[in-house]
């Protein structure tokens, strides 16, 4: 991706998005195929709100079953099952255990008829069976795990995914559909004709400074938590559509359990997780209102507290130690208003258009990303239905695998299979434009650091092709190295001399 703002005040295009976060950058991938003409803005990095603040799954929901929203069970649980297919080597079928106590909110009846009836909504799109758990065979999964009145469990099948890739691989095919997509664009305000009808948008380059008019048909909001701030700018003064609610994580230093663990909250009797990640552990999620700037939501010293508290009433062999914490992020859930517990607010998404006639997506669940951006250029676009990819066809940027073995490639680019196969597992078939750059270039082949497997040809092409601007667009959402233990923190001064060499 080049990021030409050039393009943006030259041309007309039929529809600007506004927000690369996965709702925006799915909608401009979607549209981009179908031969529309898009703008794709986003004011940070892509990514770099709530769509890499996730609990990095991929999942039906199973809690809402509870809730009787059988509906976005079943439409998650299908759109789970299309990016399985469409990027495997980004999404990964993890199964689920949910030990069930003797005075639990779930009862263990409650939570058998659950996994039950979360494969019968999967039908033809399940991923992995259920199955019922004596309490020896859950202490034997995890034998630290608390005895005290465990009656038994369940086990199910969800699936673990990188969330930051997985919106970069939508940006990445609207590029190369003919999108023209740009971070660090803020849209300010929005360009309105005679009749107040919204025809183009004004924004800010933040890296130069400069001031940008861009005009569109269509103009669609996918701005994720500063939804009511982009409200605001097109109509003073309106009512707030939006019930933030803040979800805290931790990432823990080594595995608590090789297994991913639903846990039940005896505090609130929320639900919380606990799954191995990157060869340490995921703790969360937290979920309570927020009211304050979503540009500055951050970890509490209280939501810390609670996560370990409760990780440590399951597993009391376990000294939860808060030194061990390698690192925490909070993202925020922009959540559709309804009254009632932060926690037992529907998922569900509203797509809404003003008198202006801009569109504002709002809410929704990450699983259910493509859906949501069909319908919101359907809504938008009426015209373009028929023209709409069908689901089988989802194509992300990585897409596809490799028929030739991994000991000819090894040879064919002088590098260890292992670096091969992590390779593969970022960019899927794309793994080899990395390797490219490696041509002549032996010093692209060595790794920048002792504590991961990322090499520096990666470096340079997060910056040449996936348009990362900084060094935290690197290690947050390119790599994911942020949440690796790097004790000398050679990773940072690395990528920032290649950064700098390459600019």
């Amino acid at each position: 991706m080049i990021r030409d703002n050039s393009r943006l005040s030259k041309n007309k295009f039929d529809l600007i998005i506004v927000g690369g976060g996965i709702n925006g950058a799915a909608i401009a991938n979607l549209a981009a195929a179908c031969g529309i003409t898009v703008a794709l803005l986003e004011k940070d990095d892509f990514a770099s709100g709530t769509s890499s603040k996730s609990t990095k799954l991929l999942h039906g929901g199973i809690r809402y079953l509870e809730n009787f929203e059988f509906d976005l069970v079943h439409e998650a649980l299908r759109e789970r099952f299309i990016q399985w297919q469409a990027a495997p080597y980004l999404v990964k079928p993890m199964p689920f255990v949910i030990p069930v106590y003797k005075n639990d909110a779930r009862p263990l009846w409650m939570m058998k008829l659950g996994v039950w009836l979360y494969d019968l909504l999967s039908g033809k799109y399940r991923i992995g069976h259920h199955r019922f758990l004596s309490v020896a065979e859950i202490t034997s999964m995890a034998p630290g795990i608390n005895r005290d009145g465990l009656i038994g469990g369940v086990e199910y099948f969800d699936a673990q995914m990188d969330d930051a890739r997985l919106c970069l691989e939508n940006v990445l095919m609207a590029d190369k559909q003919g999108a023209v997509v740009s971070n660090y664009i803020e849209v300010k305000d929005f360009i309105k004709d005679k009749s107040q009808r919204a025809i183009g948008v004004k924004a800010h380059d933040s890296l130069s400074g400069s001031s940008i008019d861009i005009f569109g048909s269509k103009i669609i909001v996918a701005a994720g938590p500063w939804s009511d701030e982009l409200i605001e700018k097109d109509i003073p003064h309106a009512v707030k559509r939006l019930r933030p609610t803040k979800g805290v994580h931790i990432v823990y230093r080594g595995e608590i359990s090789p297994n991913a663990f639903l846990l039940q909250s005896r505090q609130d009797k929320r639900i919380f997780f606990v799954i191995p990640f990157k060869g340490n552990s995921l703790i969360g999620t937290t979920d309570t209102d927020y009211h304050q700037s979503p540009d500055s939501v951050e970890v509490e010293e209280a939501d810390i507290q609670y996560l370990l508290q409760e990780a440590g009433r399951v597993f009391p062999n376990i000294n939860f130690d808060r030194s061990k914490i390698i690192t925490t992020f909070a993202g925020l859930r922009p959540l559709v208003a309804e009254k009632g517990d932060p926690s037992r607010i529907s998922r569900k998404h509203a797509i809404e258009s003003n008198s202006s006639g801009i569109y504002f997506v709002m809410g929704g669940k990450y699983t259910t990303y493509r859906a949501i951006a069909e319908e919101a250029i359907i809504k938008a676009m009426p015209h373009m239905a028929s023209r709409m990819p069908y689901d089988r066809q989802y194509v992300l940027y990585g897409s596809g695998g490799s028929n030739e073995e991994l000991k000819i490639l090894s040879q064919r680019y002088d590098v260890p299979l292992d670096l091969i196969r992590y390779l593969q597992g970022i960019y899927g078939s794309r793994f080899d434009d990395v390797l490219n750059l490696t041509r002549g270039h032996d010093q692209l082949k060595e790794k920048i650091c002792s504590c991961s497997p990322v090499i520096a040809a990666q470096v340079v092409y997060a910056k040449d092709v996936e348009m990362a601007q900084h060094a935290d667009d690197v290690i947050e959402r390119r790599l994911g190295l942020a949440y690796l233990e790097c004790p000398t923190q050679n990773c940072r001064r690395a990528i920032e001399g290649i950064l700098k060499n390459h600019s």
